[in-house]
């Protein structure tokens, strides 16, 4: 990891973890995150517990996570970023990084040790994709489908949504590129492991947007992660891929006749960057809150409200039950072994250096 930089700017500052006062923390904390359940998940296990541990402390939210790199841009070339820390996937992570919008952390200086002593960068691991990155969960983007609307034979592939035949009626679909085009390529014959290597050229994009073309006027196009489990309830749709935890809500706190179609759902990652250049009570508050909100304990109790699994090792064995259903949340992961028996990998990489070029194609596609 390179950590030169961020302890550059935690110098600069003088506000290395720990070592600020309350009286050097601003008390306006201005988080960016998805909204809805997710967005609910964080304010009962991170904000509520922080501002109870921190009086005075005003948490103000913005729902503007999916346009996070493009708003983080504009506040950059304007010189006034006027957000704290904001929740972004991790291909964004990486490409805000790599633009020096996000600051670079040292996970063992910034985030807190598990309860043992294991430094943060040992129990996160693998996850702490980016220099800047600080993890909170794993979550997959999957398809939920109304078990009232799909006949007698619930759909178990991935292909059932390319089926119009077998399945009639609309669809619901992120309109972004990312995991659309990847099942596109699936379902039109490419094999799993060789699905990068053919959307990397312009004739695998073509492919995918051809393949898409098939249920192109059968799609609702959504932005907002709480539109596709709005679309299942109304009855508008007969499937649609969202957030794991986002059909979790739709099932079994709504309990709205919806199933999940885990077949090829796609891991990723989620969590917070803390936007580069904040003045130095800003930082210091972001800085206390997040090695608060990223602990073992904290990333356990955000299982209880949502089932997204925690990003530390050490917080896994503390996931029990919801808090207001009394149900084990372990088997609604998207790691449980029954529900992960045909995953795929999301590439971080790739999307971080394709994603602006094959962006603007799918919304050229879409404007058709």
């Amino acid at each position: 990891m390179k950590f030169a930089k961020a302890l550059a700017v935690t110098t600069a500052f003088g506000l290395a973890v720990g070592s600020a006062h309350a009286a050097d923390m601003a008390n306006d904390l201005t988080l960016v995150s998805w909204g809805g359940a997710y967005q609910k998940s964080q304010q009962r296990a991170y904000t509520e517990p922080y501002m109870a541990n921190n009086s005075g402390v005003n948490v103000v939210w913005d729902e503007s996570s999916a346009e996070a790199v493009a708003k983080l841009r504009a506040m950059n070339e304007a010189g006034n970023v006027t957000w704290d820390l904001v929740d972004v996937v991790a291909a964004d992570a990486i490409r805000l990084c790599d633009e020096g919008l996000a600051m670079e952390i040292d996970p063992d200086t910034d985030l807190a040790a598990a309860p043992d002593g294991t430094p943060a960068s040992e129990d996160f691991g693998d996850l702490l994709v980016s220099d800047c990155f600080i993890p909170q969960i794993v979550y997959s983007t999957t398809f939920g489908y109304r078990t009232d609307l799909v006949g007698d034979t619930p759909p178990t592939d991935i292909c059932a949504v390319f089926d119009l035949k077998a399945y009639p009626g609309k669809r619901a679909l992120e309109k972004r590129p990312i995991n659309n085009m990847e099942w596109a390529l699936l379902c039109d014959g490419v094999a799993k492991d060789k699905v990068y290597d053919v959307l990397a050229t312009a004739a695998g994009q073509e492919q995918a947007l051809k393949k898409l073309d098939t249920i192109k006027d059968q799609t609702i196009w959504w932005s907002a992660g709480a539109d596709t489990p709005q679309l299942l309830a109304d009855g508008e749709i007969v499937m649609g891929s969202t957030y794991n935890g986002r059909l979790f809500s739709v099932i079994e706190e709504q309990k709205q006749p919806v199933a999940m179609l885990w077949d090829a759902q796609v891991f990723d990652l989620d969590g917070w960057i803390i936007p580069a250049g904040l003045p130095a009570d800003r930082l210091a508050r972001v800085k206390d809150f997040v090695k608060f909100a990223t602990d073992t304990q904290r990333l356990a109790d955000q299982a209880k409200y949502i089932s997204y699994g925690p990003a530390r090792a050490s917080s896994a064995p503390l996931v029990g039950k919801h808090a207001d259903l009394g149900i084990e949340m372990a088997p609604h992961m998207p790691t449980d072994p029954e529900n992960a028996k045909n995953t795929f990998l999301y590439n971080y990489e790739f999307w971080a250096d394709y994603r602006d070029d094959i962006d603007a194609k799918f919304q050229a596609w879409l404007a058709k």
